[in-house]
């Protein structure tokens, strides 16, 4: 099943993705995903609401009007934007309808928010993407990694590139 983490992952980096969902986990050595982690439970304690499960996905929190995904940064926008399209289908499924909102937390403590809302257009292209990701983790070999420079600060560096 898609998480929303293998559909950020497909968006930022499919070597990474197919590693991921066949259970090649580096993460945990990573200081970039323990600030993430850290982030998560800081506003969960802030919030009224907290984590929220539905099926195979961790939503950050809703409210009346949104579903509010927290990011870290605003490194990847167009992995985040389909996380939470893959999000709020899941809600349409149990009913619920929501836009999204993703709220980034910078480190210079500003924090600015995107919404996204799930139209027609959207839940087509995300259907065709789900595809295309299941295709993807299925398939007996990762793809090949391409080097970039977002590759310097991955958890599977040394895996793709050493």
């Amino acid at each position: 099943m898609i998480t929303g983490t293998l559909i950020n992952y497909y968006f930022h980096c499919r070597t990474q993705c197919w590693l991921h969902a066949n259970r090649i986990n580096l993460e945990d050595n990573s200081e970039d995903v323990r600030i993430g982690k850290v982030l998560h439970e800081i506003s969960e304690e802030k919030a009224q609401k907290a984590e929220v499960k539905i099926d195979n996905v961790k939503i950050d929190k809703i409210t009346k009007e949104y579903l509010v995904e927290l990011k870290k940064s605003d490194s990847d926008p167009e992995a985040v934007k389909w996380q939470v399209l893959l999000y709020l289908y899941k809600l349409r499924g149990k009913g619920i309808e929501r836009k999204g909102k993703v709220e980034y937390h910078e480190k210079n403590h500003n924090t600015k928010s995107e919404i996204i809302e799930l139209d027609d257009a959207n839940e087509k292209a995300l259907l065709s993407v789900l595809e295309a990701i299941t295709t993807l983790i299925t398939s007996p070999t990762p793809p090949a990694p391409k080097f970039e420079n977002k590759c310097k600060k991955c958890a599977y560096f040394d895996y793709c590139f050493i």
